[in-house]
Formats: C-alpha cells, structure tokens, sequence
C-alpha cells in the first residue's frame, strides 16, 4: 500500500492518524524523502519510527529497517499490518517456507517496509536479494548499538557499514533514543554517514519525576514507595543480578501485586510469556535485568525503579525514558547503597579491556 509522491502530512492523517507533525519529524522526513542521510537522536517515546516509515511508504520501493531484537520487529510489523501497510519481517523466528514466501513478496514488489536482524541483512543472500529489487531506504533503529561505548553493543552492527558500499544512492537513517557526543561520533564513524544531516530533539521528559534515595532495607523501601505511589499501576524493577531479579518479584507476589521476572536465564519461550503478559494485562510489574527493554513499546508505565545503581548513566536515561510514554505523570527512583560500588567494580573486573575503560569513564 505504498503512497509514491504523496504530501507526507496526508499519509500521517489518512495512515497513521495522527494530525500533526510532533518536535522536527517533518524536516527529518521530508530530508530522507529527498534522499538525504540521516542520523535522528530523539527520546523514548518521541516519535522515531514515523521518521523511516514515512518516507519508505512515500519514496518507491521498499524500505528496510535493521532491528535487533525479534520481538521489537514482530510488534512493529504486527502495528503496521493493522494499519494496512505491508509490512513483514525476516529472522530466525521464521520456518524455512514462510521466510521464503516473505522473499517471494519481495521480489514480487509487494512489501512495503521489511525488517530485518543485522545478522540476516549481511549474509551474500539477503544482501544479492536487496540489490535486485528497489529499496527505498535503510533505516538503522538502535543505532548506539555499533558503539563500543554505548550500553547495547552489538559487533554486526559495526559491519553495517557494507550499506554505504553496496547501494550508495540509497539513503540511510540511524536512529538512536540515546547518544552522547563520543556514541554519536562513532555513529557516524561506523556507519559512513559523513555526509548525514544531524537531528537531535529535547531529551527533556518534564512528565517524569526522578528522585534518589539512599537504600535502607531495600525490599520494604521498594513496597512502601510502590504501595503508596502506584497501588495499581504498570511498572518496572531493574537490578542488577539474575538472583535479585527473583527474590524481588517473589517479594512483591507475596504482597499481592502481580509481578514477573524477566532476565536472561530464563528460557525464550518463559522471557516472551512475561513480556507479552506486562504488555497486555493491566498494573503488571515487571522485575528484571537489562536485558529486559530495548523497544518496549508500553505507553502506561507509571514508574521505573532502579533498585540498584545503573550501569551507565546513558542507560539509565534509556531505562527510566520506560515511563509516561503516554505523557501522563510518572516516575522514576533510584535506591543506591554503598555496596553499589564494590558490586560495579567487581562487574568491571570481568569484562575485557576495551569495554572496561569505556565503562569505567
């Protein structure tokens, strides 16, 4: 359902239902309409993904859109469907027949955005596929993945760079809800994007009300601060281990509140079972590690609770930037406590060096 030469302000009416543009969406879609580079630095919540759907559904052909995680893409792609766009995805998720009739439709020039792994988009497969059929842009979502700086690394995302060589009038979009100026260079350092225009919105979220607290018995303090602030409401917990991470949804089961842990030695099947559950049901609590968050998409989080100090302070801005998508008051608290420190340089002890510096800085 593609809108080749439409005004991008009626596909956002008539597609997206949306009356106007928010913050800088137009001057960034109408650049990459153009066929500009771009690199787009915008907070959760802010509005990204119009920026590379927009224009893939108004340029001809079709757009792709490098994701890193299966069940961001499967969200995406199943909104988009709703919306009547044709939208699919190619990863491992797929059986051998329906990855190849999502191929067919390619080639056949019946899909209109196709979100891809980084690992799929750079074997010699998908890469000959690409350069027969018309791809109206690349669209690179979570781009502070290429930085070894950054709290996602990602080593595929670095070879992106094979983009720039292998369709060099095509243009390209990285998109990122969180860069400091050393991620932002290397951005554009790994992906070639030299000549990118450079966006950057207000990183202000003045619905998110953040505090501090020094932790004092941290299990009561949590439940004092949930039971009193957000009785019903939809929220999450990091820490920082596998083992916390279950103590504390047990802890808050066991008061009542409907919670579900979420870390990464949980099975896939369990992960995405919690995931979908707090995505759904109301005033779930999600308790988890950081492997829990990249792309979730929930508008009525209501409050992030860090009951341990975060990793960096860029991923703390991406974790709490969880809350009030929606635009209604939420909040975000951090409990530290001394033996924060001893844990963090133990934790950096394990790493190898060149992500010890990076992490230490």
């Amino acid at each position: 359902m593609q809108h080749v030469g439409q005004p991008a302000l009626e596909v956002l009416q008539n597609v997206f239902g949306y009356s106007a543009f928010r913050h800088n969406q137009q001057t960034i879609v109408d650049h990459v309409i153009a066929g500009g580079d771009a690199l787009v630095l915008m907070p959760t919540g802010g509005g990204k993904s119009l920026c590379y759907q927009l224009p893939a559904l108004i340029r001809q052909g079709t757009g792709v859109v490098v994701s890193p995680l299966i069940a961001l893409m499967q969200d995406q792609v199943m909104a988009l469907q709703q919306l009547g766009v044709n939208a699919a995805f190619l990863n491992s998720s797929l059986s051998a027949a329906e990855a190849n009739a999502v191929e067919e439709q390619l080639e056949a020039g019946q899909i209109d955005l196709l979100y891809v792994a980084p690992e799929r988009l750079l074997n010699e497969r998908t890469l000959a596929m690409l350069s027969r059929i018309q791809v109206s842009l690349f669209a690179i979502d979570e781009a502070h993945c290429v930085s070894q700086w950054g709290h996602d690394f990602r080593k595929e995302y670095q070879q992106l760079s094979v983009l720039h060589s292998t369709f060099p009038d095509t243009p390209r979009i990285a998109l990122t809800a969180t860069a400091d100026t050393r991620v932002r260079s290397e951005i554009i350092k790994e992906l070639k994007l030299d000549d990118a225009e450079v966006f950057v919105s207000s990183f202000d979220r003045p619905n998110i009300t953040y505090a501090i607290e020094e932790q004092d018995n941290g299990k009561q303090q949590l439940w004092r601060f949930i039971n009193e602030n957000h009785p019903k409401d939809a929220g999450i917990v990091y820490c920082l281990s596998r083992r916390k991470v279950e103590s504390v949804a047990e802890f808050l089961v066991g008061k009542g509140r409907r919670a579900l842990p979420y870390h990464a030695g949980l099975s896939n099947k369990v992960r995405q079972k919690n995931q979908q559950q707090f995505l759904v049901e109301e005033g779930v609590i999600i308790v988890a590690t950081i492997a829990f968050g990249m792309g979730i998409d929930k508008p009525d989080v209501r409050l992030v609770v860090h009951y341990d100090l975060p990793k960096s302070l860029e991923g703390y801005y991406q974790e709490t930037g969880r809350a009030g998508r929606d635009g209604d008051p939420a909040q975000a608290v951090m409990f530290w406590g001394a033996g924060d420190f001893a844990t963090a340089r133990q934790r950096l002890a394990e790493v190898d060096e060149a992500r010890r510096n990076a992490e230490r800085a």
